[in-house]
């Protein structure tokens, strides 16, 4: 086992999951401010889930002796329009699940690490899915309808 690859690879999921989470905090409460309350829910919690993955992360960095960083990360934008941020968040998902695949490849020999990734990866698989299945009723309903669903 390449103990500097999971590091590495746990360091980078640590960073990015983090400022993701913590966007998907700030949406929620936009989203909620909005009147939007069942999406401030679902990204509240989505946000949480996202700690908890985060967490695991870091304990399992620090196991393997890494030394963990606070690193910067590049500004996210934060949406307004519900249905904007979904189709920018499944695009997110769309680009990350193919991230964390490659990333997996490289640390298969790490089976505490890649068991932990293939969690976080299933996780990402169910967020994406329920993005797109959001796109696809706002395709099917229209906007206005899917915007009052979101707001009860």
């Amino acid at each position: 086992m390449e103990k500097e690859k999971s590091i590495e690879a746990l360091q980078f999921f640590v960073t990015n999951l983090n400022a993701q989470s913590f966007q998907h905090k700030l949406q929620a409460k936009i989203f909620g401010s909005l009147g939007f309350k069942k999406l401030e829910k679902k990204y509240l919690e989505h946000a949480e889930e996202e700690q908890g993955f985060v967490n695991q992360f870091i304990d399992r960095l620090l196991d393997l002796g890494g030394e963990l960083k606070q690193q910067a990360v590049a500004a996210q934008k934060l949406y307004q329009d519900p249905i904007e941020f979904l189709k920018a968040d499944y695009q997110v998902s769309v680009d990350g699940i193919e991230l964390l695949r490659k990333c997996m490849d490289g640390i298969k020999d790490d089976l505490t690490t890649f068991d932990m990734m293939k969690e976080y990866l299933k996780d990402e698989e169910e967020d994406m899915y329920w993005s797109e299945e959001q796109l696809g009723l706002i395709e099917c309903i229209g906007a206005k309808p899917w915007l009052v669903k979101a707001a009860l």
